[in-house]
């Protein structure tokens, strides 16, 4: 019996999607699968251009496709043109409309592997309110306009943050060199610097880690400390970046979960080995690191502090 052939297609290769990356080749090594990786630096074109390449191709063609898509489309009509040809066809961190209208359509297996982005803001929205008992400003730094997981994050967020806490928000890639420059720039105008913040909240770990630099690039020393004593906080806490970056007092918290592709290697090679399809969509448990309660000790402690300053 032959090998089975995946594709995975990720939006870039920073830390996360790196992770993604590695998780996908073990995770089909261990189960006697191979898997081919697509790049596509963050533009959807690119991205679009190579997972139709693959699906035209008539020596190399794979039994499924992994993609995370950069856009809230989610593909849809690469998706159409893969089931067509008998492909299967998995969505990662993403919701997508067409799935169930795919499915109904095909015996090609169909399905969505993704964490929940607005329970992610919701986890970030307690964790501001644990870390700013008092309420306050959040230096609120979110991933790209038309990616739907910055929405929905975004959205989490708003439904339970306080109303006390109030969010000035940048726009940032998803990675840190973007993070970095968007920081860079909005500290510019004096009247931003004027500003009182009481935590910079990210919605990626590489962006709280492009954050914080571009803090320390600051050249006056005692702005510098100020701004480096804010507790930062991201998201996706991989054990050696997210979670090791809390654990060193880099970042004050982080959401983490596993990766998407490491279920849906999983899930794909049993459904094929059972002839079935795997449910619609699944859910990575989530959790804050730290848990709440650290973070509100924490909280409590620096709203005493700032009081008998």
């Amino acid at each position: 019996m032959k090998k089975l052939h995946f594709v995975v297609s990720l939006p870039n290769d920073n830390s996360y999607q790196h992770e993604q990356a590695v998780s996908a080749t073990e995770t089909a090594h261990r189960l006697g699968a191979e898997v081919e990786i697509l790049r596509a630096n963050n533009d959807a074109v690119t991205q679009s251009q190579q997972v139709l390449e693959v699906i035209q191709s008539k020596s190399s063609r794979p039994d499924a496709i992994l993609v995370e898509p950069l856009t809230m489309t989610g593909l849809v009509r690469s998706a159409e043109a893969a089931v067509a040809a008998g492909i299967g066809w998995v969505v990662l961190n993403s919701d997508v409309d067409y799935l169930s209208r795919l499915r109904s359509s095909s015996n090609v297996i169909v399905f969505g592997v993704t964490r929940e982005h607005t329970e992610i803001g919701r986890i970030q929205g307690r964790q501001f309110a644990a870390l700013l008992p008092e309420g306050g400003t959040v230096l609120y730094i979110q991933g790209p306009a038309n990616n739907s997981a910055a929405m929905q994050r975004t959205a989490g967020l708003e439904s339970t943050k306080p109303p006390n806490i109030h969010l000035k928000t940048l726009r940032s890639d998803w990675e840190e060199a973007s993070a970095r420059q968007a920081v860079s720039s909005w500290l510019r105008p004096s009247t931003n610097r004027a500003i009182s913040i009481g935590v910079v909240g990210c919605q990626y770990d590489g962006i709280a880690k492009g954050a914080r630099r571009a803090f320390e690039d600051l050249a006056e020393g005692s702005e510098r400390e100020q701004w480096m004593k804010l507790p930062f906080t991201g998201v996706d806490g991989l054990a050696r970046e997210g979670k090791a970056w809390v654990d060193q007092g880099i970042l004050a918290a982080t959401v983490v979960s596993l990766t998407t592709t490491q279920v849906a290697v999983q899930m794909l090679v049993q459904a094929i080995s059972d002839g079935t399809q795997p449910p619609l969509r699944t859910l990575i448990d989530l959790a804050s690191y730290p848990a709440l309660e650290s973070l509100s000790a924490r909280g409590k402690k620096a709203a005493v502090a700032k009081m008998g300053s």
